[in-house]
């Protein structure tokens, strides 16, 4: 359903502003009800809790999760915040049935949910906030990013990094010349999600409503190892260390380049698993050339891979015709190959962001759907660039891909999934 139009308050213009602690909970509590936006939160533990922290500046007047341990820290939480204690639901297909007046529905769920809550949501004009990687499969991406631009309603991809000043500096100083065409991309990420086994059977928990867990995946039963930390291990539930990490680290990349998705993918790691995801991978992103932007190769080195070029730590190294720009979350430096070419950084042309969740409120209460930078016509084929790494390693190491076509010369059964009956809403 539409969301019906309603005179609001404007929404805080700082990201502090949104933070729980002593000081905001009075603005939350003083402020009347009817000027805020009523949102959902469905997952609310671990990144979910950081999620809800983003948005207490409105009404987080509904939540939902399948593990009744976290539902009360989430409960717990927002009643810290000076709330009144949010209706609950354990099955979100139930919440987004019943509750027909959500401005927003903020979902940090596994991924293996992100794409069937958000599929549902934006098909009653519902406003999505949707945690990163934004789906488990290409083919969900492309769906979540057609169904935004129907809905016309506002998104946002939970790449919170992206609102940072260091990013934008990046950003400006690349698209300034700062470094001359650039050709090479390395980016680094020693993190690792790996071998995921499924261990033994055994009942589940009373506080886990594992069939709802599992959602649309498979019917399997219940086993130690995979809730609440390690499903990213798995290939049924997540994408290993690239979907987890490479949209915060990519998403810098493609920024600054205005990149898509890539035409050609090559991936070296470990013998691939059936079930687990790999220890290590290095995946080459080949993209061609467009506008006055010359063809560029992207390489990710995750698990302790890495190149020559890269410095300790986790990094981005952009390589170009005239020297090189090393960045991380908090800090850059350009080192040109003549050093008697000294460089000064551009005046800041990119605004600050008023806070990564603010932005997404923001563009709720204004009716600016085209207004968060991490909307999902930016984060789709982020994601898919992404997912499409893990495609080409399964599918034996290489493959070539069609964005106007939507076509993969790889094991197309890798590019989607079929829903269990009754998940597909």
């Amino acid at each position: 359903m539409p969301i019906p139009p309603i005179s609001r308050r404007r929404v805080l213009r700082s990201a502090a502003a949104l933070a729980t602690s002593a000081a905001a909970a009075p603005f939350i509590r003083t402020r009347p009800l009817r000027d805020r936006l009523k949102l959902a939160a469905i997952g609310v533990a671990n990144r979910g809790a950081a999620n809800v922290d983003g948005v207490l500046s409105q009404d987080v007047a509904v939540m939902c999760d399948v593990d009744s341990a976290m539902l009360a820290r989430g409960l717990a939480q927002v009643e810290a915040a000076g709330q009144l204690r949010p209706k609950t639901y354990v099955d979100w297909r139930e919440l987004l049935e019943q509750e027909k007046d959500l401005a927003g529905v903020v979902i940090s769920t596994p991924d293996h949910l992100h794409a069937p809550i958000a599929r549902a949501a934006l098909r009653r004009n519902i406003a999505v906030y949707c945690e990163k990687p934004l789906t488990r499969t290409v083919e969900e991406a492309q769906q979540l990013q057609e169904l935004a631009k129907s809905s016309g309603v506002a998104t946002q991809m939970g790449t919170q990094i992206h609102a940072t000043d260091n990013y934008r500096r990046v950003v400006e100083a690349i698209r300034s010349g700062a470094i001359g065409d650039v050709h090479t991309v390395h980016v680094v990420c020693r993190k690792s999600w790996s071998n995921g086994k499924f261990s033994a059977p055994k009942p589940a928990p009373k506080n886990l409503a594992w069939d709802l867990w599992l959602g649309p995946t498979p019917e399997r039963p219940y086993c130690d190892g995979v809730h609440p930390g390690n499903w990213r291990r798995f290939w049924a539930f997540g994408t290993g260390t690239v979907g987890d990490m490479a949209c915060h680290w990519v998403d810098l990349v493609h920024w600054a380049l205005d990149l898509k998705t890539p035409v050609a993918i090559e991936v070296e790691g470990p013998p691939v698993d059936p079930v687990g995801t790999p220890a290590w991978m290095h995946v080459k992103w080949s993209h061609a050339a467009a506008g006055d932007r010359k063809a560029v190769d992207v390489h990710w080195w995750d698990g302790g891979s890495a190149p020559e070029e890269a410095p300790q730590g986790d990094s981005h190294v952009f390589i170009g015709s005239k020297g090189r720009l090393i960045s991380n979350y908090n800090s850059m430096r350009v080192e040109l190959t003549d050093p008697s070419e000294p460089w000064q950084a551009p005046a800041p042309t990119i605004a600050s962001s008023p806070g990564h969740h603010v932005e997404w409120l923001n563009a709720i209460e204004e009716g600016t759907p085209e207004a968060p930078l991490c909307r999902f016509d930016y984060a789709g084929p982020l994601t898919q660039t992404v997912l499409l790494a893990t495609v080409a390693y399964r599918a034996g190491g290489q493959a070539r891909w069609d964005a106007g076509k939507g076509a993969f010369d790889a094991d197309a059964g890798l590019i989607g999934s079929e829903d269990r009956p009754g998940w597909d809403i």
